[in-house]
């Protein structure tokens, strides 16, 4: 009796972790003030391919994380295909102007995309920067 007990004990805990397992599918985002027009409100995984880009979109004090698997080998190139970056051509690359579905326009309200590589300001653009494995490229809303 002591077995059967136990058994169903572990079955159903199993169940409930489970449960929540798929009903939460990851951290998710409040689809509020500028995440209102986002296209992705949770960590999400794209494409095929030999590189992975990991790239996190912060705005304010809430983020989600694109991991890209691409055969591209710019950061750049590889969040265009996928519809996570859009911009304008300038003089010196791409200019980031959506991230996300989110626009920052420097022209109608000072806000940019600041990009960072492992939490450091990077020194070359996206479009620029070469897919490394293990790193982090990071899109932060600066206002």
């Amino acid at each position: 009796m002591k077995k059967l007990i136990n058994s169903t004990v572990v079955t159903v805990v199993s169940l409930v972790l489970v449960f929540c397992l798929v009903a939460c599918g990851g951290p998710t985002v409040d689809k509020t003030g500028l995440w209102e027009n986002a296209t992705y409100l949770k960590d999400t995984e794209l494409g095929k391919g030999a590189n992975t880009c990991v790239a996190e979109v912060v705005v304010g004090d809430q983020k989600i994380t694109f991991t890209v698997h691409t055969d591209k080998t710019t950061v750049g190139a590889a969040l265009l295909e996928h519809g996570i970056i859009a911009g304008e051509e300038g003089q010196y690359g791409l200019y980031i102007k959506q991230v996300n579905g989110i626009t920052a326009d420097y022209d109608v309200d000072q806000s940019y995309w600041a990009f960072y590589i492992n939490g450091e300001y990077a020194m070359t653009g996206a479009d620029m920067t070469d897919i490394a494995e293990g790193t982090v490229y990071r899109f932060e809303y600066t206002k």
